[in-house]
């Protein structure tokens, strides 16, 4: 009888190596970080530079809707809040047949975004209005 080594039988491995995996990952996450913001930017142009009594037109007539956080509506110094529909009417009587009109809306800084937005799809609805400023804080 001959002696035989006993041989070790070799296992292959059935796991798979991640290591690569997340290697490739963590590079490809990094260009997206870098070239995302690049992606946003924009194209570059040059505003024209307005100033401040250049902005506002004394000899037209200027028209204020105020919308406060709760909603509510508010045209010109009046205290008291207006329906949609009143609103629209009132700025509907202001223009007139004035050419020579702004519009302005001034949305308090805790109101929601939709009820901004909304006066201003009504007044460019309803009551005609083809241009509208917003006021904001310098």
């Amino acid at each position: 009888m001959s002696y035989q080594p006993h041989r070790r039988k070799r296992r292959r491995i059935s796991e798979m190596n991640v290591v690569p995996y997340i290697d490739v990952m963590l590079v490809l996450l990094i260009i997206f970080m870098i070239t995302s913001p690049l992606l946003t930017e924009g194209i570059n142009v040059e505003l024209p530079k307005v100033s401040l009594s250049q902005s506002v037109s004394p000899a037209g007539t200027v028209i204020l809707v105020t919308v406060d956080r709760d909603g509510n509506l508010f045209l010109q110094d009046d205290k008291q809040p207006l329906l949609e529909t009143e609103l629209v009417q009132k700025v509907r009587t202001a223009i007139g047949s004035n050419a020579n009109y702004q519009v302005f809306v001034a949305g308090a800084q805790d109101t929601a975004y939709s009820n901004v937005v909304k006066i201003i799809a009504l007044l460019q609805e309803q009551a005609d209005v083809t241009a509208i400023n917003l006021i904001t804080q310098q």
